[in-house]
Parts: structure tokens; sequence; C-alpha cells
């Protein structure tokens, strides 16, 4: 098949495209290089550098016949959708409404779209939500995936378009952004190679659920032919604290500091986990990487880099 990745010079989505061109497709990659990188992007795929709300983007579809669109550009930073929540809607719901209406025009297959379970639920206390559970996004970003969600839901339905949405919990491994906001596992695993010091945000034992990047590829391979129509949250299914993650990925580079705790950031979640038991069911899936068998492929990566750097 013909697919269209966005954001395909970026952390997840460039491991979507390796996976894609492994499974013998042609891959289209669309990204502006604000976040992603060249080197990032496959060789086997053909690349474009180009904003999703821009006009040109149809051109792609006139021209290439594209079976899928697997869209993961996005402005991804919650606290700059907080800053700057036109900027996070112009990117997130307007540059989406175009791949949509070019989806629609030049009569794509299917169009899977990356949203974000780990921002979705809001509080959702001890019992790990499924995807019955009411949206409560807390922040500008949240609510741009929300609305996209909405979109889609809407185009699927007057002009029957197939798609799945996949509710991404908190993704890490290599490629990773080690020098954003988000992405703790990255930016631990830099701080940690070059002997610097770990900040941790509140008292540590708030808890996330951490799936490595390889398991969501494979949730987007499976989905190229499976769920349509279907909200399918993407997880490791169980919990970790920063402070368990800190002792993991201490022990296993041998670093030797302790971490400097700083006030808790504004608005941050105690508990983000997720149910993953539709995605078993709908796409006979299921996290795969053992927590510390993805630490360390991913601190490995970091480690290559840093030497290679």
């Amino acid at each position: 098949m013909n697919i269209l990745v966005t954001g395909g010079a970026g952390f997840i989505a460039s491991h979507v495209v390796d996976a894609c061109i492994r499974e013998g497709h042609r891959v289209i990659v669309v990204d502006n290089l604000f976040t992603g990188r060249k080197e990032n992007v496959n060789k086997k795929a053909e690349f474009h550098n180009l904003d999703i709300c821009s006009s040109r983007l149809e051109g792609l579809f006139k021209e290439n016949n594209i079976d899928i669109v697997s869209h993961h550009a996005a402005q991804l930073d919650v606290r700059k959708s907080v800053e700057n929540p036109i900027f996070d809607a112009q990117v997130n719901i307007i540059g989406s409404l175009n791949l949509l209406e070019n989806a629609v025009k030049y009569k794509v297959k299917k169009f899977i779209f990356a949203s974000s379970g780990g921002v979705m639920y809001g509080e959702a206390g001890d019992t790990p939500p499924d995807e019955t559970f009411p949206a409560n996004p807390r922040s500008p970003y949240g609510v741009s995936k929300l609305s996209v969600e909405h979109y889609l839901a809407y185009f699927g339905g007057l002009y029957d378009l197939e798609y799945t949405i996949l509710r991404y919990a908190n993704v890490y491994g290599p490629r990773q952004d080690p020098f954003g906001e988000a992405g703790v596992v990255a930016i631990f695993s830099n701080a940690m190679l070059k002997d610097e010091k770990v900040k941790i945000f509140g008292d540590g034992e708030q808890l996330r659920d951490y799936v490595f990047v390889g398991d969501v590829v494979r949730a987007n391979i499976l989905a190229l032919g499976k769920g349509d129509k279907e909200l399918i949250n993407i997880g490791a299914g169980s919990t970790n604290s920063v402070n368990t993650l800190f002792k993991e990925m201490k022990k296993i580079i041998n670093y030797d500091k302790e971490p400097v705790y700083r006030d808790k950031r504004p608005g941050e979640l105690f508990r983000s986990s997720l149910d993953v038991s539709r995605a078993e069911k709908v796409l006979d899936w299921k996290s795969g990487v053992e927590f510390k068998k993805g630490l360390s492929d991913t601190i490995g990566y970091f480690r290559r880099e840093i030497n290679e750097g």
C-alpha cells in the first residue's frame, strides 16, 4: 500500500515508517522538522519537508494514490499548549482537518490517528480507565486531541471513512527527544549518561503507564487491517512510579547520584494508567516488551548517541 506518515521524522512515527517499509509498503513522510530529525527518516521512504497545515499537502494526495494516512504530526508540548492554545489548535486541529478533507477527497482507505491516553482521562482514580470512561482533558493539548477524535467520528459517519484512534500511554524508547519537557526516560538517560543531576518534580510517587515504542509500532501495523472505527488504548497495562523508574535506570547505568526533587508542576496528574483490554480483543495486541528490557534498549541507544556525538 501507499502509506502517508505525518510526523515521520519524529520519535514514534519514524519507527512506524521503518515497520511499514519492512512490511513492504511504500511510505511517504511529511514532516516540517520543527521537532523531528531528518536523520530519523528511513532512506527508503519518500520525504517531504512540509507542514500539515499547508495547501501543498493536497498535491501529495493527488499524485500518490494514498491508501492509508498514519497521522502522528502534532504540537506535543502540554505546557506550550497552555501558553499558546491558538498555535496548538492551528497545528493539531486545523492541520488534522486539512488531512481529513484530502483523505475524503482522494478516497483514502483508512486514517490512523495517534491520540493521547496520557492526557485524556484526567485523574481517573485507582481503576485504569477504559475507552468508555468520560474524556476529561485538562490542557489545550488534550482538548485538541479530543477534538480530532470527534472530527474523525464525524468524517467516518458522513463519508464512511475508515479510521482507528490509538490513545497512547507514556511512550518511551530510542529516538525520543531528551531535551524537551516531556519524555522522562529520554531526559533521565541523557542526564545520567553525562553524569549530570536528575530532577524529579514532586515527590516522585506519581504513577505512569510506560509503554515501549516497539509495542506501539506493532499496534500501528495491526491497525492497518483491523480496528475499523475503533477507539483503542495502547499501553503496558501497568504503572511504575517516577522514583521506581529512576532506581531501575540508576542500576542499569551504574549512576551514583541521588535525584534533586523540585516543586510539583501545576496541573500534573498523580496517576495516569490505561485499561488495554480492548486492544487485545480488537487488534490481538498486548504489550510484549518487559519494562527493564525496554529501559536497557533505550539507554543503549542514548549511550551510542552520546559516544558518537
